[in-house]
């Protein structure tokens, strides 16, 4: 039985060494390079390096995953991590040989999202996500109330200008396409002036959907972003996400059973000498 046990704290110095972390991350870094090297034309000795390059970092993946799976306590606490799992099913995937299979191009597909692997590794990435998907339902209400903007300018300027250039305000569906042109600022004072040449005001239209959407709801987004972003790091400074760093709080010094005896004795001659001084009788004494 100490014999498993010392074999389980082996893996888990194993996983908490930085070395190994910083080393994961080399070998992340490499994979992704090596992806990237695989869409140039190489010749076959390149090739083929590639392709051991390959087998290697996909048997160091399996590696590491065994090595934190055996780091935990159990299957299920290591698969209650969300981020755990994705690392396991990125790792499983990779292990889909590259060949003239039909799997050959899902293989390669899955190979490039050993990048995002980073993600799970660093904390800091992983605070940065975190924050993007809590903001999810929060930006959410704002995306909706722009796409009723989106779709109320839409159908106003489908009504005014589909005579003036029925290519960019046939519809609403393409007068909406047209604004996020607009929006954009891809050519859009081409558009205006282009309609201004019709209705001179119409440049109300354009910089109020400008002020409206550009504006407002883009920065709406930013601050909420900004807000949950920083509320994630408030929770990654205190340690409650997981792996993150917990700040260690310095306990108060605890006096010594002695030194408590010592001070009540202390208290007590000095009680003693305060009605010796008092009393009148013992004073003359």
């Amino acid at each position: 039985m100490s014999r498993v046990s010392s074999l389980k704290q082996t893996f888990i110095d194993i996983r908490s060494n930085k070395f190994f972390e910083t080393f994961v991350i080399a070998v992340i870094i490499i994979s992704a390079l090596k992806v990237g090297m695989g869409t140039y034309p190489l010749g076959p000795r390149l090739t083929s390096a590639l392709l051991v390059l390959d087998y290697a970092v996909t048997v160091f993946f399996l590696v590491e995953i065994l090595v934190r799976i055996a780091a935990e306590h159990s299957l299920r606490r290591f698969f209650s991590n969300g981020w755990n799992v994705f690392d396991f099913l990125i790792v499983t995937a990779s292990l889909i040989p590259i060949d003239q299979s039909e799997m050959a191009l899902l293989g390669r597909l899955l190979r490039i999202f050993r990048v995002l692997r980073l993600v799970s590794i660093i904390p800091e990435l992983r605070v940065l996500l975190n924050a993007l998907l809590q903001a999810i339902p929060r930006r959410g209400y704002v995306s909706l109330l722009m796409f009723i903007i989106f779709y109320i300018y839409g159908a106003v300027g489908s009504i005014f200008f589909e005579e003036i250039n029925p290519t960019l305000w046939d519809n609403i569906s393409i007068s909406m396409l047209t604004l996020f042109r607009v929006v954009t600022f891809e050519d859009w004072t081409d558009v205006m002036y282009e309609t201004m040449a019709v209705y001179p005001l119409s440049w109300i239209f354009y910089l109020s959907f400008i002020f409206l959407v550009a504006f407002v709801f883009l920065n709406m987004m930013i601050g909420i972003v900004i807000q949950t972003l920083q509320a994630e790091h408030e929770k990654f400074e205190k340690g409650e996400i997981e792996n993150a760093p917990k700040l260690v709080s310095t306990p108060s010094p605890v006096l010594s059973p002695g030194i408590d005896t010592r001070l009540a004795n202390i208290e007590a001659h000095l009680e003693r000498l305060s009605e010796a001084l008092c009393t009148p009788g013992r004073h003359k004494a």
